[in-house]
């Protein structure tokens, strides 16, 4: 199937297209609240380059957060509406997945972003042949989630919200994974679709929402 797939829940956005899991180009793109509409011509970019046209696409795998408030809406409002002019599949899976997906390690990776407010992102997992959750995505601070995953020495940390918190994660015993390997690549999302589709098949495009975790801060405000 020839899927294109996106990411856009952090500061610096993946684009991808691919057979299955092979693929065919991809590219990374700074991604600002005022700059969404970098993306599309990025996506048109690639499949040009690949003798392609958005008619070719079968499938449309995207990052479904948490991240980005404003960053997870462009992905999933990009990949809607092309999903819902073209009748394409879509397929959805967590960034945090994606980064562990793309971290090449055989221990437990715990993944994280940045949640702002001394609060991270996290979900972890077990990368081989698929992969495996651990523990579903959550908002937190650093501290708790190191006391409640057990033993930060048998996870490997990867994420922007592990480089922020490596010196507290390295007191901890654990192991902090290179910066190359923090960012949630639609390469990594174009294999988690083609290793288990079934995963991350939407079945309704149109009523779908991504997995933001938390409230925006306007609403925890208004809330407070």
């Amino acid at each position: 199937m020839l899927r294109l797939a996106l990411d856009t829940s952090t500061p610096v956005g993946s684009v991808a297209i691919g057979r299955d899991a092979e693929v065919l180009a991809e590219s990374l793109l700074r991604v600002r609240a005022t700059h969404s509409e970098a993306v599309l011509p990025e996506i048109d970019r690639l499949l040009t380059g690949c003798g392609l046209s958005a008619s070719d696409l079968q499938g449309v795998v995207v990052g479904g957060g948490p991240g980005s408030f404003t960053g997870v809406r462009i992905a999933a409002a990009l990949a809607k509406g092309m999903c819902h002019a073209r009748g394409l599949e879509l397929f959805s899976f967590s960034s945090l997945a994606a980064v562990a997906a793309g971290a090449g390690c055989d221990r437990p990776v715990c993944a994280m972003f940045d949640a702002r407010r001394g609060q991270v992102y996290a979900a972890g997992y077990r990368v081989g042949e698929g992969i495996e959750e651990l523990f579903a995505p959550r908002a937190g601070p650093l501290e708790r989630l190191l006391t409640d995953i057990g033993e930060p020495r048998d996870w490997s940390f990867a994420g922007d919200g592990a480089g922020a918190g490596e010196g507290i994660i390295r007191s901890a015993g654990g192991q902090v994974l290179e910066p190359d390997t923090w960012v949630p690549s639609a390469r990594s999302l174009l294999w988690l679709a083609a290793v288990d589709p079934d995963q991350g098949r939407v079945a309704d495009p149109g009523s779908w929402e991504p997995g933001y975790v938390r409230l925006p801060a306007a609403q925890r405000d208004m809330g407070s």
